[in-house]
Formats: structure tokens, sequence, C-alpha cells
């Protein structure tokens, strides 16, 4: 069964045009005797007739088994027949079962352009084929500059690799066939990223997809994962903006997680560099000590003073005078104690002679009255309580009970003083 036949003369001939493509009408070739017709597929004689339901169509007399056209089913020819009455309805020319100048395809339905050049192939796909094989078949058509559109009335598994429409024929009361999938649009609304978007595949009348297709209103879309099919130019634009979004969200991301790397690594860097100068400072601070106990070395011989104490001793005279002070050396003046020089902390000034440390309890004559003295013990007060010949003012700092206790102390033995 095909809609198609050559006449020798005549040549190309359509039953599903009303001159049959040729300037004939049906009944010059319907049941007229004598009349030679072949099938444009195999060659094989074909005869006219019209079905039980009165569709016009060309048969064989018997049925070549290597013919296409004259296997097909009785749902394709429905089919392809709706596929050309549609884009016809639509404004087009569209001519069945078509085949290539080089023999390599056949249309179903061949839709031209108004300049007769032929740029679609509706295609009625009802036999099994791979999802590879609906791509070389559509490469084949796009090398020729014919577009294709399939149609199926079943989900398969190539319907995704190539445009297709999945559609159904007229059912309960209806009129139309239907597209059912193949036809989407982008919904997303409103427009933010914390919406929803979707596509959808839509219902309509299989006229006016193809009607859409036909005039460019749709277009194939392939989606990142290759599924295809069609929809609107504004729906592409759509699910394009919302791509670009989410694209600019996740740089921002990415660049945000890339700041909190940076800042993460500059700040071990800054903790490692601060460790290491701790370190150092550290280092530094003990190389200091060690030398300054060194330098200390001939007055804690002289004097007997625990060298283990002398850091605890050091603070004591720190909080005890509130001020920044440094150790100066020995001095015979001063009864070979150690001088104390302090300094005001916020004063810019230089430092000045404040007290001594440990003097010789027989070297207190003549004492300066303001010059205090510091001891670490109450054994070191009661050896210059002793020897005082003048007014004393003494400091002992207990670095092992960090106690400070300030002595005055008269040329008599007449103990007086307070604790703090």
């Amino acid at each position: 069964m095909g809609y198609t036949a050559v006449h020798p003369v005549w040549g190309r001939m359509d039953v599903s045009l009303d001159d049959l493509g040729c300037g004939r009408t049906w009944v010059e070739v319907h049941r007229v005797k004598g009349l030679r017709l072949v099938c444009p597929e195999c060659g094989g004689r074909v005869f006219a007739r019209a079905s039980q339901h009165g569709v016009h169509h060309f048969y064989h007399q018997v049925r070549p088994p290597d013919c296409e056209l004259a296997n097909e089913s009785p749902e394709h020819h429905y089919l392809k027949l709706e596929l050309a009455m549609a884009a016809r309805a639509a404004g087009w020319r569209a001519e069945l079962e078509v085949t290539s100048e080089a023999g390599d395809w056949r249309a179903d339905v061949l839709v031209f352009d108004d300049q007769g050049r032929p740029f679609m192939a509706l295609e009625a796909q009802l036999s099994p084929m791979t999802p590879t094989e609906a791509r070389m078949r559509t490469d084949r058509y796009a090398r020729d500059g014919v577009a294709v559109c399939w149609v199926s009335l079943q989900d398969r598994p190539w319907v995704r690799a190539v445009p297709t429409l999945r559609a159904s024929a007229p059912a309960g009361g209806e009129k139309a066939w239907t597209v059912r999938h193949g036809l989407a649009r982008y919904t997303w609304a409103p427009r933010t990223l914390k919406a929803k978007a979707t596509w959808e595949h839509i219902t309509c009348p299989l006229g006016d997809a193809l009607t859409w297709i036909l005039q460019g209103k749709v277009r194939v879309h392939t989606a990142a994962n290759g599924t295809v099919w069609w929809t609107a130019p504004a729906y592409e634009q759509r699910a394009l903006e919302r791509a670009r979004m989410e694209a600019e969200a996740e740089a921002a991301r990415q660049e945000a997680a890339a700041q909190r790397r940076r800042d993460q690594i500059a700040a071990a860097g800054r903790r490692r560099r601060g460790a290491e100068q701790r370190a150092l400072d550290r280092q530094a601070e003990h190389e200091e000590r060690q030398a300054e106990l060194q330098r200390l070395a001939g007055f804690f011989q002289h004097t007997g003073f625990d060298p283990t104490a002398w850091d605890t001793f050091t603070q004591l005279v720190r909080t005890a005078s509130g001020k920044a002070i440094v150790y100066g050396e020995q001095s015979s003046r001063y009864g070979n104690g150690l001088s104390v020089h302090a300094r005001t902390r916020a004063s810019d000034k230089g430092f000045t002679l404040a007290a001594v440390v440990c003097p010789d309890p027989h070297a207190l004559t003549h004492w300066p009255e303001n010059l205090d003295i510091l001891v670490p013990d109450h054994t070191w007060l009661a050896r210059i309580r002793t020897t005082a010949t003048a007014p004393l003012r003494v400091a002992v700092l207990n670095p092992h009970t960090r106690r400070t206790t300030f002595e005055h102390i008269p040329p008599a033995a007449s103990p007086a003083g307070r604790e703090s």
C-alpha cells in the first residue's frame, strides 16, 4: 500500500493531491484497464483503489517481500498521510514518498520552501531502530540540507537521540492527532535561583506542532545529557539565562571557597611565621638571659645570690617600682652592689640610678638618702640593719615567697616597716 506511483507519460503521481500531482484525476487511474503504473520503490506494477474507509492508494497485485512501500503497516500509511495533510494545511508544498537523487534516503513526507527547495522531511517511524541508526539517517538528510522531524506513536530509546514528536491517533471523540511528547517549554518562576526550573513537555494538536516547526517558531534543542526535543527560542533563552545565573553563582561560590583557602593558607603562614618568630624571640631571650647571667656571675659569686631566683626577683623589682628597669654594673662606690636604673614607662627620658641590689653592709656609710637598697630576704635585711649608720630605705623582695616588704631603717636599731 502506497500513495505514489509512476506513469510512463504522466510521470510521478500522488493520490493525496487533487490533481495527483500531474494534472490528472482519480477517475483517470482508478479501475482503468490497460493503465501501466509502477511502484517508485521496487518498479513492480501497481493498481489504484480505495480502501473501505475511502482512502485512495496504490497496491501491488502480488506484494514483493523486498519493497518497503508494499510492506508498510496501515498505521504507518495513515500517519504519513496525516503528516502530509498537516504540512499542506499550514501552507506548505508537501509530497509523499520522495526519494533523494542519490537514492540514499526516502522521505515519508518532504516539505518544500517557497523557492521549491526541500527543507524538511517528516518521518513516520513505527518500526524499531537504534539511536545510532536514527542519528545516521538524520545525518544523511542533513548532508543534503534537509532537516528531519521524526514522528513516533510509542516511547522508544531512539526518540531522545533525534528531533521527535510522539503522537497519538484520535480517540474517544477526538478529531485530531495529538502530540504527547517532544515539544517542551521551560518553566521558571519567579526568575530567581531559589525557584525551581524545569523543562516540561506539552500536549497539543499534531497540526499545530508541525506548523510551528515548519514556520521556525520552534527549533531543535539538545540538552546537556544529549536528549533532543523541540522548543521555542524564548524558552532556550530562558534556560540560558538560568544557566548563566547558576554558572555565576557557582563561580562566586568557587571564588569564595578559593578565597577561604587563600585566607587559611595566609593565616597558616602567619601562624607559622609567628611561631617561628616567637621561637627566635625565645631563643634570643634565652641567649640574652644567659649572657646577662654570665655578665652577673661575679655579682652572684660575691653576694651569694641564687642565680635561679634572679628572674623572679627581677619581676618583683619591676612590680614594686612600676617602672622599666635595667641592671648596670657592680659599683665600688655603692658597696659593690648591683646598680638598678629605672625610667617611667611612658617617659622618653633616659634611665636614672634608682636602687642598688645587695650592697656590702659594711660600706653603707654616707649612703644617699633617696637611693633604695634591694635585698632578697630578711637575712640580708638583718645584716644591713646591724651596720646601718644612716637612715636607709630597704625593700625585701623574696623570690621564693613572692612577697615584698618595705623597711625604713634608722641609724639606731629600732625596726619600723610596712608590708605590701
